[in-house]
């Protein structure tokens, strides 16, 4: 996953919504959202991997996982990821518990990000500083820096995100349209992550369409009383693939 947005209200009949991109090369093997059939969750799977990147659980919880983008402290045999989406989801911790615990190896994983909802706590690690915190109710946004670097796609998917939900009641059509955006950015506004300025261009879309990478997944998650929503776009490099949507009931 590389661009997450969120509103976070937890006294309200909607606590969590979230919006949320994942960007991978069209070559890795991939399912669409499903329940699986080994765990209780819904997700789409990597099956190179074996994780994903964005799942909820039967019980209520949700992970999701943004790669930290440092061209020089990449690892080809470090684990994968999305196994620590899996593990929260399967896992009986509070988000506070599982997060400090994974503290001690996570320096084992490449450098990621990840944002965890117990179902009371919303909360983020960022594996680089070792750093874990408590997220703060109302708008949030995480890509592939650490939590809210003003990267010019997140703060155009938040500030979008803001503007949209006071607004109105958004359906799933609209919060699609602020993931599908394919505007980059002006080339003074780019971040500086050691890549080619060209394709930090590229990457500094919401939606991203290169030849051999992009975004290949684009989903809306929101969480009511006592369900949860799930909805999911999947793209390869010819476009669209197709829609699938799914609702878990009786959480809480």
């Amino acid at each position: 996953m590389c661009l997450i947005a969120w509103n976070w209200q937890p006294t309200s009949p909607t606590p969590l919504l979230l919006i949320a991109n994942r960007d991978e090369f069209y070559a890795r093997p991939t399912e669409a959202l499903h329940w699986w059939p080994d765990a209780p969750i819904l997700a789409g799977r990597d099956l190179q991997g074996g994780g994903t990147w964005l799942g909820i659980s039967r019980s209520g919880r949700l992970a999701a996982l943004t790669n930290h983008r440092d061209p020089t402290n990449m690892r080809a045999n470090a684990p994968s990821r999305g196994e620590l989406v899996r593990a929260f989801l399967q896992t009986d911790a509070n988000a506070a518990d599982y997060l400090s615990a994974l503290l001690e190896r996570a320096a084992d994983y490449n450098p990621f990000n990840l944002l965890v909802f117990d179902g009371t706590h919303l909360m983020g690690l960022e594996s680089r500083h070792a750093k874990v915190m408590a997220l703060q109710p109302g708008i949030g946004a995480v890509s592939n820096a650490d939590f809210s670097t003003p990267w010019p796609k997140l703060s155009r998917l938040s500030g979008s995100l803001q503007t949209l939900l006071a607004q109105a009641h958004p359906g799933d059509a609209e919060l699609l349209a602020l993931l599908h955006n394919p505007d980059p950015a002006a080339d003074i506004d780019l971040p500086a992550t050691g890549i080619p300025v060209e394709l930090e261009r590229a990457l500094s879309a919401a939606f991203i369409a290169l030849p051999d990478y992009g975004t290949r997944a684009s989903s809306v998650v929101r969480f009511g009383a006592d369900h949860v929503s799930f909805m999911e776009q999947s793209f390869d490099a010819s476009g669209n693939t197709g829609l699938r949507h799914d609702i878990c009931r009786g959480i809480g």
